[in-house]
């Protein structure tokens, strides 16, 4: 059979839109109440769409209560989106249910492992998957939906307290559910959840005027779009590694909320918390978004189900920037070219796709580099092959030390992962339609910090900033019953279940960490900052004997757990070979450094230096 073109298939599709809906406002009735309404979309078939072709309901209907039967609040949830968005893109909703952004693969299996529940390696996901390959690293071929709670029975690998607190906290934030309903949160679950735009307050802005305008959990307009702002992203990426907040420069604070209002008041919180406001990433600084570097792969997923984030990402910083020897190829890990950045007149030019705004992209190959960018990049080539570009260009990172978690199984709680809405099924994700299948849970922490963040191997074996993960400490209540109090979990490797794990701060800045904030600094090495005296927090006894930041010992004795297979603390060796570089640079500083890169034979200790430094 005869291939048919893109085009073609474009043609046929409108035809067919056109034949079958003739006009988005043949619904008249709809329309009797939502005078307004703006259409969906103005793309040449989705903007013929009415409202039953989405929303189902009875067109012909006198009545809401009669129009309203059988109708989907929102027909792009997962559970109904086969029968709604997946007639016409029956392959992108195939590949976002196997994504880690629906099965939150990643998450469960890091606090599982944190709880002593397992190995890294992903079991669970939200809901049973199947369907796939074993082709890249990190797919798997199905994963098993994750395990109830049972406080009468033994806890063990299939009854963990940690699938508890996913269920009844950390799993908000996946497409079949539409998330926390609070300011900064609101969003919608399914295909919703980035394609229609929510403000941080919730509230409907366009002209449907059978929508109150002051009632939360609304989007802004009754859109559809690809054109999505970061503050979208940030609906659900303010938790875990904060990328999202991190990005556009934000970091929660201890609670403050000043400086005061214009009317005496504090700063109105976002994700229930208040913020301090530090450097943005230079990406955001300059105009763009998340959308403008991570690919459509990245997003829906591309057919395989992934363990983890680090497999599934296909954009790097190279991609776009190249290295100091080869420009840019514009091509991601998997081969994929992007589609939004080309080369011209001898420039790497990016598009900006929510401003359409044109960015040149500097290229490493040709950069006009500071006298420590040299060092770093060029006299000493090690540091290129051997560390993330974020390693240095991400100067700040979100710390947020000691996990401090408390259930109580006297309190039956609402569990995101099961839902129920017999009248509307497309809201089973909803808040409110939640079982009460988890139990009650409180969260705390022991303290904040931004500044430089850890240093260590990541998973694909680079040096990459680390953060706190999920440093568990449990106390268990039956009522006014202590349980269990202030636990900290063994993982199966035999580390403490107070995790450090790598990450991209997504705080890119183009002035770099410098040279002795790396090579001379016991934090940055794991070692810890010997401020924090973790046994005055604990009158009754630590359950550790090391600090939050401390994630190994001199010896190179991992004391925390990494929650990605591969990654790791610095080794004995790697610290002591860092740590004679920053010797070096108390005397010659970085000028001194650049010399012996480029002339070995210039100065005393120049070879010694040099085996340091590689």
């Amino acid at each position: 059979m005869k291939r048919l073109g893109l085009c073609t298939v474009f043609i046929l599709l409108a035809v067919t839109a056109a034949t079958v809906l003739a006009d988005w406002r043949d619904d008249k009735n709809c329309l009797l109440c939502h005078d307004g309404i703006e259409r969906i979309a103005d793309t040449p078939v989705m903007s013929r769409l009415s409202c039953t072709a989405c929303h189902k309901g009875d067109r012909d209907a006198t009545s809401q209560e009669d129009a309203h039967k059988g109708m989907y609040a929102n027909p792009s949830d997962l559970r109904v989106v086969d029968e709604t968005c997946g007639t016409c893109h029956a392959t992108d909703v195939e590949r976002v249910k196997k994504s880690l952004h629906a099965t939150m693969a990643g998450m469960i299996s890091g606090t599982r492992y944190d709880f002593g529940a397992q190995n890294r390696k992903a079991i669970y996901a939200t809901y049973k998957i199947n369907g796939g390959e074993l082709g890249p690293k990190g797919a798997v071929a199905s994963l098993e939906q994750l395990p109830l709670y049972d406080p009468n029975k033994p806890e063990g690998p299939e009854n963990s307290i940690g699938d508890d607190y996913l269920r009844n906290q950390c799993l908000r934030c996946h497409l079949w559910s539409d998330g926390h309903q609070r300011d900064g949160d609101y969003r919608a679950s399914g295909c919703g959840a980035c394609h229609v735009i929510y403000s941080d307050n919730g509230t409907y802005e366009g002209g449907d005027k059978a929508i109150d305008k002051s009632q939360k959990d609304r989007p802004r307009q009754h859109r559809l779009t690809l054109k999505i702002p970061e503050y979208q992203c940030i609906h659900c990426h303010n938790r875990g590694g904060r990328t999202g907040v991190s990005f556009i420069g934000t970091m929660e604070s201890d609670g403050y909320g000043t400086p005061w209002t214009a009317q005496g008041g504090k700063q109105g919180k976002l994700h229930g918390k208040y913020y301090n406001h530090l450097k943005g990433d230079v990406h955001y600084e300059r105009g763009m978004t998340c959308i403008d570097c991570h690919t459509t792969d990245d997003l829906h997923g591309d057919g395989f189900i992934y363990a983890k984030k680090e497999d599934a990402v296909e954009i790097r910083c190279e991609s776009c920037h190249g290295t100091p020897g080869e420009p840019a190829d514009l091509k991601t890990v998997r081969g994929n070219s992007l589609d939004n950045v080309e080369k011209r007149d001898g420039q790497w030019v990016l598009t900006a796709k929510l401003t359409g705004k044109e960015h040149v992209v500097p290229q490493l190959h040709n950069a006009r580099l500071s006298e420590e960018g040299h060092t770093a990049m060029v006299a000493i080539p090690a540091h290129m092959k051997k560390l993330e570009c974020y390693a240095c260009h991400a100067r700040w990172a979100p710390q947020c030390y000691g996990c401090h978690i408390k259930q109580d199984v006297s309190k039956p709680s609402g569990d995101w992962v099961n839902g129920i809405n017999k009248e509307d099924l497309s809201k089973a994700g909803t808040k409110g339609s939640r079982e009460m299948t988890a139990f009650e849970w409180s969260e705390s922490r022991s303290y904040l910090r931004w500044e430089s963040p850890i240093l260590g191997i990541n998973a694909k074996g680079k040096v990459s900033p680390f953060i706190p993960g999920c440093q568990v400490f449990l106390t268990q209540m039956n009522g006014e019953t202590m349980l269990v109090n202030n636990k900290v979990y063994t993982t199966v490797d035999g580390t403490k279940g107070l995790a450090h794990n790598p990450i991209q701060p997504h705080t890119i800045s183009a002035k770099s960490r410098t040279c002795a904030d790396c090579h001379m600094s016991r934090k940055t090495l794991g070692l810890g900052s010997e401020y924090y005296d973790i046994t005055a927090n604990f009158p009754a006894g630590a359950p550790i004997d090391f600090e939050l930041e401390r994630i190994v010992d001199e010896a190179g004795n991992q004391l925390q757990a990494t929650n990605h297979e591969g990654a790791r603390p610095f080794n004995a060796e790697e610290m002591d070979r860092i740590s004679r570089v920053g010797t070096c640079i108390a005397c010659h500083g970085s000028s001194k450094i650049t010399l012996l890169g480029n002339a070995p034979n210039d100065a005393l200790h120049s070879r010694e230096i040099r085996e340091s430094l590689d």
